[in-house]
Order: C-alpha cells, then sequence, then structure tokens
C-alpha cells in the first residue's frame, strides 16, 4: 500500500474529510450544471437581444448615412434644376455636393440626348468625383450611353428618388458604387438624372465601427443579391448567391435566399470554419417629413461568432469553477481541521486503550465537559477504565491470596509426602522386623507338626515357647503400629 493509502487508510479525520467532500463536490456539480444550463440559455437570450439591438443600430447608422446623402442631394438638386441650361453652374453645384458631404465620393449629371444642341444621337452628361487630394470634374465620353443604363432608365421612368443596387463600374480606379438618383425636371419634362454615389468601401467601413462584439460584422445585400455591405471589399457588388453556393454551405445559401427574399429570422451558419449566429431583417427606410418613401428591397445582417457570444459565459464558467475548485480545497482544510479537533478524544481514547491492553490499568483519563456522542463515550471508557482497574486489583488480591493458599498447601504436601515416605519406611522396616518372627513361627509349628510323635516334651515346649514369644513380639509390632496410625490421623484432623 501506497504511503498516501496507508495515511488515507489510517486517517478516519481525513476520510470523513473526503466524504464530506465528495457529497459537497456531487450537490455542487449538480448546482453548477443547472447554473451552466440556464447562463447559457441567458448569453444566448442576451446575444440575440445585443444583436437585435445591433441590427437596428446597423438599420439606423446606414439610413442616417443614406438620409444624409438625400437631403445633400435635395439641397443641390432645386439649385441644378433651376440652372438646367447652364453647364457650368451644373458643374460648380455638383463640386460643391461632392466637396461639402463627406460620404458622396462622385456626383453626375445627365441629360437626355439633344438637350443642348438638338442632336438626338447624342446627350449631355458629367461627372464630378473625389479623388484622393482634390475633386475632379469630366464629361462622361459619348461611346458610353448613360441614357440605356439601369440607374438612369429607372428614375426617368419612374420619376421617383430611388437607390440602386451596387453597381460595378468599369472606369479604372473607380470602386463598387450605391447611387441615389433624382429625375431632373424641365417643367413637367423629365430631361435627366442627377445621381450621387457612395463607395461601397466607405459606406462598409462606416457600418462596420458598429460591432455587437469584437469579431462580429454586418452585411447589406441589395435586393437583386448584390452586395452592398461587407468586411471584405473584395465581393463587394458581387452577387451574394453564387458565392454562398460556391462555399457550398446550404446553411449560408438558406441565409442569403431568406434575406434576398426579405424574411426576417437567425440562423447559424458556418464562415471559413468559424461557427456564426446570423439575425437579419429587411432595411426599411425611416419615415422622415419631406422624405419619399422608397421600398428599396434591401435586407442587412449582423453575424455574431458564438466564440464571442459564449466567451463571457465560458470565462465566467471558468472563474466559477475555479472558485469551485478552490472553496471545495478550502472546505477540506475546514473540514479536516474541524473533524481532527472534534476526534481528538478518540485519539486520546485510543492511545489509553492501547496503553491499558499494554498492562496499564491506571491510566488517567480525563472527564469530558461535552454531552455529545464522543464526549459521553469518553466518561464511559473512564468508568469501564476504573471499574476494569478495580476489577484488576481484586483479581490481583485475589491471586496473591491464592498463591499465598498454594504455597501452604505445598508445604502441607511436602509434608504429608514426607509423612507418607516415614509411613512407607516404617511400613517397610515393620514388615522386615515381623519376617524373621514370621518365619521362625513357621519353622517350628512345622517342625512340631511333622516330629510331635518322636519329639520329647522339653522339645515340644521350647518351640511351643519360641512360637509365643515371636507372636507376642509380633503383636507389639502391630500394637505400635495402631498407635501411630491414630496419632497421624490426630494429626490430620
Amino acid at each position: 500500500m501506497l504511503p498516501k493509502t496507508k495515511i488515507i487508510a489510517s486517517t478516519l479525520s481525513f476520510r470523513l474529510s473526503l466524504r464530506v467532500i465528495a457529497a459537497l463536490a456531487v450537490l455542487l456539480m449538480v448546482a453548477l450544471l443547472i447554473m451552466f444550463y440556464y447562463s447559457r440559455k441567458a448569453v444566448r437570450e442576451e446575444a440575440r437581444q445585443k444583436a437585435e439591438q445591433t441590427l437596428e443600430m446597423t438599420v439606423q447608422r446606414i439610413d442616417n448615412i443614406l438620409l444624409d446623402i438625400e437631403q445633400a442631394t435635395g439641397n443641390v438638386y432645386w439649385k441644378v434644376t433651376a440652372h438646367i441650361n447652364e453647364p457650368d453652374m451644373l458643374r460648380k453645384y455638383a463640386r460643391m455636393l461632392v466637396e461639402e458631404n463627406e460620404h458622396i465620393t462622385a456626383c453626375t449629371v445627365a441629360l437626355e440626348p439633344g438637350f443642348y444642341d438638338g442632336a438626338k444621337q447624342d446627350f449631355y452628361a458629367f461627372y464630378v468625383r473625389k479623388d484622393s487630394t482634390h475633386v475632379v470634374a469630366r464629361k462622361l465620353p459619348s461611346k458610353k450611353p448613360y441614357h440605356k443604363q439601369s440607374w438612369y432608365v429607372h428614375a426617368m421612368e419612374t420619376g421617383l428618388p430611388s437607390w440602386t443596387d451596387a453597381l460595378t463600374v468599369s472606369t479604372p480606379g473607380f470602386e463598387p458604387i450605391i447611387s441615389f438618383c433624382l429625375p431632373l425636371y424641365q417643367g413637367e419634362r423629365k430631361v435627366g438624372v442627377l445621381a450621387t454615389d457612395v463607395a461601397l468601401s466607405l459606406l462598409s467601413k462606416i457600418v462596420q465601427e458598429v460591432k455587437a462584439t469584437p469579431n462580429s460584422f454586418s452585411t447589406l445585400l441589395g435586393k437583386d443579391g448584390s452586395v452592398i455591405v461587407f468586411p471584405d471589399s473584395t465581393v463587394l457588388s458581387m452577387d451574394a448567391i453564387p458565392l454562398a453556393k460556391e462555399e457550398h454551405n446550404v446553411l449560408l445559401e438558406e441565409t442569403v435566399q431568406a434575406m434576398v427574399a426579405g424574411e426576417t429570422g437567425h440562423k447559424q451558419v458556418s464562415l471559413e470554419g468559424v461557427d456564426y449566429y446570423a439575425f437579419y431583417k429587411p432595411f426599411v427606410c425611416a419615415p422622415v417629413l419631406g422624405r419619399s418613401p422608397m421600398d428599396l428591397g434591401w435586407s442587412v445582417c449582423v453575424a455574431l461568432p458564438e466564440d464571442d457570444i459564449l466567451s463571457s459565459d465560458r470565462q465566467l464558467n471558468y472563474t466559477v469553477l475555479l472558485i469551485a475548485v478552490i472553496g471545495l480545497l478550502l472546505m477540506l482544510l475546514l473540514c479536516r481541521w474541524f473533524i481532527h479537533h472534534q476526534l481528538l478524544p478518540l485519539r486520546m481514547l485510543s492511545r489509553s486503550a492501547q496503553r491499558i491492553a499494554e498492562g496499564h490499568y491506571d491510566e488517567s483519563i480525563p472527564i469530558s465537559p461535552h454531552q455529545d456522542e464522543v464526549g459521553r463515550l469518553q466518561n464511559h471508557f473512564k468508568q469501564m477504565q476504573q471499574s476494569l482497574a478495580i476489577r484488576m486489583e481484586e483479581m490481583n488480591h485475589l491471586s496473591e491470596t491464592l498463591q499465598e493458599r498454594g504455597e501452604v498447601l505445598q508445604a502441607t504436601y511436602k509434608q504429608a509426602q514426607a509423612a507418607s515416605n516415614m509411613k512407607t519406611n516404617f511400613l517397610y522396616n515393620m514388615s522386615n522386623q515381623m519376617v524373621s518372627p514370621v518365619k521362625t513361627i513357621f519353622d517350628d509349628v512345622m517342625m512340631l507338626s511333622s516330629n510331635y510323635d518322636v519329639m520329647t516334651d522339653e522339645e515340644a515346649t521350647q518351640l511351643t515357647d519360641e512360637v509365643e514369644l515371636n507372636g507376642n513380639r509380633i503383636t507389639a509390632m502391630l500394637n505400635q503400629l495402631i498407635v501411630d496410625s491414630q496419632i497421624d490421623k490426630a494429626i490430620e484432623q
């Protein structure tokens, strides 16, 4: 058996402490599991609420940018309309619009073909672009028929303000954009379109500044599925549905399709090996006084990494587990100390029992002032020790008495044995002394019986006297034996 195992096996306080801690650990683990379950549920609910708040903030942030651009464009719109026949003034107002608004990257004024010169094959259009250091204005080349492009056609057909989905500009140095288009009127006739552009990278940068968690991100899809806002600028203006299919991710594809369909909800998706909770809803422009109602058909999404959502919960769990382990260790030490202190009388009784087993019956055991089981056991043990000491004292006294009586008996036995030996010797001597007279009597009687006829009277008388003499000797010896026997009997009594 290992030393540690021996210590555990031989120490009652340690074993009791371990059992108490084991029971507490089981109860604590059950409580922690229940707490972890409900804390995980609460964290997910908190993450859902935070995602919804972030989603709403993202919508508001995007809408604020759009509204800022709409108002800035609307402020210039009336001046452009008033000077529709003055190209220089149009460029001036367009430049002013780009310079004074940080969100606008370019402004385009496109008029109907032949608006100035009456030539139906040509149209007048120019754009003002914000470069890295200054604003430049250029006339759009006539080889690009802007009057046939979607943003121009849609504005001219509806005659209403509108936002385009993501557009890819083929001109080198131009980023993907979205455009706010306002149809230009001359009287009741639509004569062109005023379009302000916002770079998708700029819009994405502004939107991504709003984060629910450190690694979360937002995305905005157009009604045609084009990517308007995304952290990776390389996918801006690209179609999100083919991109999702390329990932071979069914949940991601379903999420994109649900966003394009204008649904509200959330799904768990995986991107590049990272699990996200994606919360999405349709993008709705806030109703503002003087703002034209627009149904853009866009959908906004906020994706929160599962690790970000559960990181605080995991940290809390680790902290709780650490506190639980430290608490159990402290509880073990306290239980060990408390039980060790409570079992001190038992250890004292154990040592006393060992001393008593070794023959020290006068072992001193104090009276316990406690009335619990251990205290009563100590007091009863003291009573037992006292009773055992009295019994052992009586047994010692009895043993001494028996020993004294044994010595007396042994001495008496020796005396009796000596007397017996004396009797034996006496009888032996008596027997030896009686043999000769008896033999003489026998010989004389045999001689008388065999020679009586031929024997004289004197010879017969002589033989008779010898028989009588020997008979008297034998009688005297027997009388002496009887007297000695009576004396011995009297001594024994």
